[in-house]
């Protein structure tokens, strides 16, 4: 069995390396909604990039978070690393 892929990044998450993402926030309604299986690290960076009403209002699909600017050169940094790949999330935390 192939380990699933992540589908910011497009790698594979090896076990142990990944954690569901809500795409509404649980805070903001999204209890019980859609869900993907993110990297660790993806995780971490889309959460350290926008804020739960952002992530709410605008950026609620795959597609959406992917075209953000911070985001994509992200995807383009992470797309480099080995699938199993752990760092602290680079660059600077959003401003609350």
């Amino acid at each position: 069995m192939s380990d699933p892929v992540c589908p910011l990044c497009a790698r594979p998450i090896p076990p142990g390396s990944g954690s569901l993402h809500h795409l509404i926030p649980k805070l903001k309604g999204g209890k019980g909604g859609p869900t993907v299986f993110l990297h660790d690290i993806c995780h971490r960076e889309i959460h350290a990039t926008l804020s739960e009403a952002k992530l709410a209002r605008s950026f609620d699909t795959i597609a959406a978070l992917r075209a953000h600017p911070r985001l994509a050169r992200f995807i383009n940094w992470v797309g480099k690393r080995p699938p199993g790949f752990r760092s602290k999330v680079p660059g600077k935390r959003r401003v609350r």
